[in-house]
């Protein structure tokens, strides 16, 4: 009931995504080799490019969510599935690439390699977020 007016609406899934955002951003933070926020606090660009890129990949998959789901579980449901999937391409992108090891690269501040990550992170959001509408 309480998603049937459209401000009320508007602030649980704001809350809802937000919520999700700090828990997915965590699960991130525990699998790459720097600590995100202490990097880019040092000014690390490659990092604040490749969190960036993760941030906005995480937000248009639940856009994509809540345009295609009726009710706050299924979004959430959906969007968590999106992230999982962005989460597994995040591995396959590390591991495909032999040639050198990403996350070093990233802590190096390597801003090719941390701009690279930002636009898979950002297009793939785009190829899940059209899967989940479905």
């Amino acid at each position: 009931m309480l998603l049937t007016n459209p401000y009320a609406a508007t602030i649980v899934y704001v809350s809802v995504a937000v919520l999700s955002l700090i828990v997915f951003l965590s699960l991130f933070e525990l699998v790459t080799k720097y600590k995100c926020w202490g990097e880019i606090k040092r000014g690390n660009v490659s990092v604040a490019m490749a969190t960036g890129g993760k941030i906005f990949g995480i937000c248009n998959i639940f856009r994509f969510s809540i345009e295609a789901n009726d009710s706050i579980y299924q979004f959430l449901i959906w969007g968590a599935y999106g992230f999982v999937i962005l989460l597994i391409a995040y591995f396959l992108f590390e591991f495909l690439t032999p040639v050198f090891r990403i996350d070093e690269e990233i802590a190096k501040d390597n801003r090719a390699v941390g701009f690279i990550a930002m636009v898979i992170s950002i297009a793939l959001s785009y190829v899940i977020g059209a899967s989940v509408m479905i």
